[in-house]
């Protein structure tokens, strides 16, 4: 049997326990700062955007109404051009000819004519002293009325053999941009109504239209919005619109929708609509739009209104609603759904679910949560506290 230790053994083991320092208790971590923003109300414009293809208002393939050797051609390709250039010259030589011919032709009936109106007046008087028959008077009468319709003939074979001149020569019909040349000198152009040979064609480029295709969807809330006044037709008014090119920041292009087609595309949902802007020459190359670019374009959605914009990137998706998180009194996080808007200027529109009050958290949403205590600064507070953190970085001085 152990004999117990002596008291002096279990003073000495009580101190010591006593001396030994207390084990440190785990402090909570800081509050995760956060930057935040008031939603900001102000006058907002929603614009619907679609996609669309930009096409010429006016485009034609020029043929030549005239069979006959190509003998100049005076353009180069890709030019602009005004109505009236000429363009190609067809040998007019053979043209020529038919022309005097059928002058020539002209004159001789012209003569025959008078020959014929002289014959008649001598046969009536000759009529009156029963000098001549009744059956030679009406010969030379019926003569007469030969000879004018001969000499219509002969007019119409002049004005059809000059139309056959002009024809060689061929002139621009609009104004606008050439393509190439599809024929070269020398060659044999085919004109007439069928299997005519195909030079060039041109297209009209200012003013220009785009078309788009608006979606069903679209086109009833539009319907809606006119029926209450708020937006107005498109087929009685002509409504403003803004486009932009692949290679644009915002929208540059000012213009006004002008026609909507009659019927909705069955097969896609969609309806065609045109808007038409203007192209004007630049100082220096060539106009900004061309037929076949892709254009991006938005058209007013309805009338102005006053909503809250916040910085779209504190918007955030829960399921099938999108949420913000906004901080409370106690600075605690909270999420709060929101009826979003379009996204105008880099602001996304909120049509409900804030207030003015409200801080709404805008950047440091990756470390936080439902219910987390956070330290919120606003944009301006963060921007000086990391221009403060900046400066007093090692290396950040230089002597």
């Amino acid at each position: 049997m152990k004999s117990p230790l002596p008291p002096l053994c279990l003073l000495s083991a009580l101190v010591l326990a006593a001396c030994q320092p207390e084990a440190p208790q785990m402090q909570p971590p800081p509050p995760t700062a956060v930057t935040v923003a008031a939603p900001v109300k102000q006058k907002v414009k929603e614009w619907d955007e679609f996609t669309g293809r930009i096409d010429a208002a006016e485009s034609v393939v020029l043929y030549s109404q005239v069979t006959g050797y190509l003998m100049s051609i005076h353009f180069k390709d890709g030019s602009e051009v005004k109505k009236g250039t000429l363009l190609f010259q067809i040998d007019p030589r053979p043209f020529q000819a038919v022309l005097d011919q059928a002058l020539a032709q002209h004159e001789q009936a012209k003569v025959k004519l008078e020959l014929s109106r002289s014959e008649y007046d001598r046969a009536s008087k000759l009529l009156d002293s029963k000098a001549i028959s009744a059956e030679d008077y009406d010969t030379r009468s019926k003569a007469v009325r030969e000879a004018e319709a001969g000499l219509r003939v002969t007019q119409a074979a002049v004005d059809k053999a000059k139309l056959d001149v002009e024809y060689t020569q061929i002139k621009a019909p609009l104004d606008g941009r050439l393509g190439r040349k599809l024929m070269d000198v020398g060659g044999l152009v085919v004109g007439g109504p069928m299997g005519a040979t195909a030079l060039t064609s041109i297209v009209s480029l200012d003013p220009i239209h785009c078309y788009i295709d608006a979606d069903e969807m679209t086109v009833l809330r539009y319907q809606k919005l006119n029926r209450e006044n708020k937006t107005a037709s498109p087929r009685d008014d002509q409504i403003p619109c803004e486009m932009a090119l692949a290679n644009d920041t915002g929208f540059p292009y000012k213009g006004v929708i002008d026609f909507v087609d009659n019927r909705l595309d069955p097969t896609t949902g969609t309806i065609q609509v045109r808007a038409v802007f203007e192209n004007p020459m630049p100082e220096r190359g060539q106009r900004a739009l061309q037929p076949g670019y892709f254009a991006r374009v938005r058209v007013p959605g309805g009338s102005d209104y006053e909503a809250f914009v916040i910085d779209d990137k504190a918007v955030q998706s829960d399921q099938a609603q999108k949420i913000v998180y906004v901080v409370d009194d106690k600075n605690i996080v909270m999420p709060r759904p929101i009826d979003v808007g379009p996204v105008i200027n880099g602001k996304r529109v909120v049509r409900a679910g804030l207030t003015e009050k409200d801080r709404v958290i805008v950047n440091g949403m990756a470390k936080i949560g439902p219910g987390m205590p956070v330290a919120p600064m606003t944009e301006a507070e963060a921007a000086k506290a990391q221009q403060t953190a900046q400066n007093g970085a090692p290396g950040s001085q230089t002597n």
